[in-house]
Formats: C-alpha cells, structure tokens, sequence
C-alpha cells in the first residue's frame, strides 16, 4: 500500500502515465481483495461429485493426452489440461458448466472460468484420496489396527485389505503386489516418501518410476479414507510395461514368479543399490547359502576311464557363496496313472520333505545340453522375511506341464535351523517363520487364474484376494491349496 501511496503523490503533481500506473496497481489490489473473497466462498462447492472421483489413473488430459498441467474436474472425474482462457479445462468449464478444479500435481483448487483459487477446509478429503500420507506414529501402529473403515460408496473394509482391479489379465502382478504390500518393514519403507525420495538417479533414468509408483500403490492400499474399496493398479502396471521394457503386460498372462524376481531386482537397482550396497529389498528378503558342484563323467564311458576323469581337478566338488531372494522348492513327479477308481491321485508331500534339499547332504543331479552336475546346498544366512517359489512349471520339448502336488505345510513356527551350517547355527538368532503370504495357481499352464492369501496382523485373520474379491478364510483352508509362492 506504502508503493500505491507514493504512486497518488507523483500522480497528483500531474504525470498523466504515473496517474495510470497508480490506477492499474490500485485496480489490481482490489481485484485480488475480492478473489480473497471469493475463495473462501465458492458458490459452486455443492456440485462436486465424490462417487465419480477416481484418482488411480495415469494423470493426462482427457483431451490432449499430456501430462502436462492436468486437472480434475471435481464434478465429473475427467481430467483436462491447463487453467488459461483457451485450455481443455476452461473449454469444459464453459461448454458443461462444470466449475471446480483440482491441479493434480499442486493439489490446489480452482474456480474456472473466473479463474481463482479456492480455499475450504471441507476439501481435505478428497486432495488425501489424491495423495495419502502417514505420519511415524500411524505406521508404528499400523500392525494393531482392527477397526474396520467405510468407504465415501458405503461399503467397510480393512486398510491393507483391498481388492486390485484386474485390468484385462494382470492378476498375475496383483497378487505379488498384494503379499509384498503385506511384509511390514517393506511397507513401513514404502508408506513413508522421505525414505526414498531423495535417492539421486542420473539424468533419463525411467526406473524409479517404478519405486514412486510402488509408494503410491502401498499408500492407496493402507489408506482408512478411500473414497471406495479397492484400488486400481492402472500407472503402477504402467511402469511396469515401461520399465520391463514389455516383458510384463497389462493384457497379457505372466508368471508371478517371474514377475516377483524381476520385480524385487528393479526396485532394488531403482533404490541405488548393488551387489555391495544394501537397501530395504536385500535388508527384508536376501539370504546366503553355499552350493557345493561336481561334474559327473559321461555315462557311456568304461568303469576305468570315469575313474580316471574322477582324479582330474574338473571333475572335483567346487564350492561356491551365494545370495537368494527367494528358495526354489522341487515337487516330487506327480503319478502318471489312475487309482483303482479309475480318478487320478492329488498327491500331496510335506515341506519338510521339500525343504531336504537345503540339508547340504541331498544330492540333485542338474542336466545341460553336454554335460551333468551334481548339486547340494547348504543354507549359511536365513533372511528377516523368507520366500519359498514351489516349483510346479515344468517344460518338456513339447510344452509346459504343472505338477499338481499339495505341499503340507504349516501355518506358523516352521523351524529351519537344521538347515544352516553348524557353524551358524550357533550365532543365528531368529530361524523360525509364520506364515504372512501364500499366491496360488489356479487352472492350466500358461492360462488359469491367481489368489492370494494374506494374514491381517491387526486381526490376525486370514483372508483370499482375488482381484476385486474379498472374503474371510480359514487357516485349514489355505494348506489345502495349489501353493505356488509364500
């Protein structure tokens, strides 16, 4: 005001282009009064319209199909470009006469065609639907929560407990998604954005991409005010498309096993990390185990000359250290013919049975095109969290067959210390596991369908995910199913 007064005086000794500065600035200030007025009394709050709103996907204009500047319009849910006099948005603003607007990277909210920022207080739900934080105190509790949470649609549901919507053919990464959402350290890193933001990439990286849009997913999953009960998976597959370079689609069935190794290496090179350099990937899931090798002589040769190629340093047990994210589980074949009632046995074989090939004695021949191994492995370091694949694909020359074997394996205190070293054993603390996630197969190869199990720790009920479906489930149930990771 002091600038606008001094402004008047040189108007006043009678300089005609000071007098219209004066006017302008005085004009401008006045205007800017009554659009402080105005946003704090928006006329058109009323015809928002929550049941439309829906923020899960990509963020580009309906329109122009850029990401650039994009807003919502809060009355129908389309997303337009730009807030000027020829943008999409003010177009749709007076063509509709659809009024309010939020700019989905500001959160801020506009009046268009007047073009002014609205101020309300009542709005804060929907810019937390948009962006979901969680302070240090709602994540140390999040483990303890039971209430359940309703839904703007009506519908209650449990945070963390919600139904991915299955695009075309990609249950396959929701249900991986769903058991990693699941693994608490994993999920206390990720529900958190400060732990990662400021994780330098260099300049065109597309990668960690893939780690914002996993926060965001795990966010949106562990949200109690979600406008409705289940979350679309829409950019983070996106990314995934993206970063896979295609290997992974939105449209076409994978492998979950597949799409967990891949995955669980991304976002650990995404985060910064290496071979030397840990992050929370490795620091939740990577073990150590040694692999002990022999080359096996040729079958067709004479007593005498495998024993000869048996002196040779070749054909000598190597040892080798390696690390694992997760342990590959053989099924024993599965019967080729029919009981007495003419119906084919499911058979079914214990873990620990399984598990004996991590005992450093059990001795599994490996065949490649010229030459046989012997392999036997002994496990030197069990991780916080650890996943079994059980492998149930098997390609012959002709085409894909699947084991059906049921694994018996119990639910909680599976003790894995006789499978370390001896030398370990004496120093591993923690070597007992409860089971927190089991992603089943259903169906034929290459085809079939995914579910997966998960355990509410807050309520420590189990309950099936398959895709938008929720329901209860008993602990008995879940070892009666196709396991294919847990």
């Amino acid at each position: 005001m002091a600038a606008v007064k001094r402004q008047l005086e040189a108007a006043e000794s009678g300089d005609e282009a000071e007098l219209e500065l004066a006017a302008s600035k005085i004009a401008r200030i006045h205007s800017q009064e009554e659009e402080d007025d105005r946003s704090r009394h928006c006329p058109y709050l009323d015809t928002i319209n929550r049941s439309v709103l829906d923020f899960d996907f990509e963020k580009l204009c309906s329109v122009s199909l850029s990401h650039i500047n994009a807003y919502a319009c809060l009355v129908c849910g389309k997303y337009f470009q730009g807030r000027g006099l020829k943008s999409y948005a003010n177009i749709h603003s007076v063509q509709v006469g659809h009024h309010v607007f939020l700019n989905l990277h500001t959160l801020k909210f506009y009046c268009l065609p007047d073009n002014y920022e609205i101020i309300d207080s009542s709005l804060e739900d929907i810019t937390y639907v948009l962006k979901p934080t969680f302070t240090k105190q709602h994540i140390a509790n999040l483990d303890k929560q039971s209430k359940l949470s309703r839904a703007y649609d009506g519908t209650t549901y449990l945070p963390g407990i919600v139904g991915l919507n299955n695009i075309k053919a990609n249950d396959y990464a929701n249900v991986v998604l769903q058991a990693l959402s699941n693994v608490p350290p994993l999920r206390n890193y990720f529900l958190e954005e400060e732990n990662y933001k400021d994780i330098k990439r260099p300049p065109g990286d597309i990668m960690f991409l893939l780690v914002q849009r996993f926060g965001e997913l795990m966010r949106k999953l562990r949200n109690p005010r979600n406008f409705k009960a289940h979350v679309s998976p829409h950019e983070m597959l996106q990314a995934v498309v993206l970063c896979s370079k295609k290997r992974f689609q939105i449209t076409k069935q994978g492998d979950a096993v597949d799409f967990l190794s891949w995955f669980l290496n991304a976002l650990h090179m995404a985060l910064g990390g290496n071979k030397k350099k840990k992050t929370i990937i490795n620091s939740v899931f990577q073990g150590s185990m040694r692999i002990f090798t022999k080359k096996l002589p040729p079958p067709d040769l004479t007593p005498e000359e495998k024993e000869q190629l048996l002196e040779m340093e070749e054909f000598k047990e190597s040892m080798t250290e390696s690390t694992f994210l997760y342990l590959t589980l053989d099924l024993p074949t599965a019967p080729l013919y029919k009981d007495e009632k003419e119906q084919l046995i499911i058979p079914q074989v214990p873990l620990f049975n399984i598990l004996a090939k991590f005992n450093g004695v059990t001795e599994k021949e490996y065949k490649t095109y010229k030459e046989n191994f012997l392999k036997r492995f002994q496990l030197t370091k069990l991780p916080p969290y650890l996943i079994f694949y059980i492998k149930r694909f098997t390609k012959n020359n002709f085409f894909i067959e699947k084991n059906p074997t049921i694994v018996n394996f119990p639910i909680t205190n599976v003790d894995l210390r006789e499978y370390l070293s001896e030398e370990v054993q004496a120093i591993h603390k923690h070597t007992t596991y409860d089971l927190i996630g089991n992603v089943v197969h259903d169906g034929k190869p290459g085809e079939g369908a995914y579910r997966v199990h998960v355990l509410h720790h807050g309520t420590g009920k189990w309950y099936e995910l398959q895709d938008l479906q929720v329901s209860d489930i008993l602990p008995q149930m879940i070892t009666l199913s196709e396991a294919y990771i847990q």
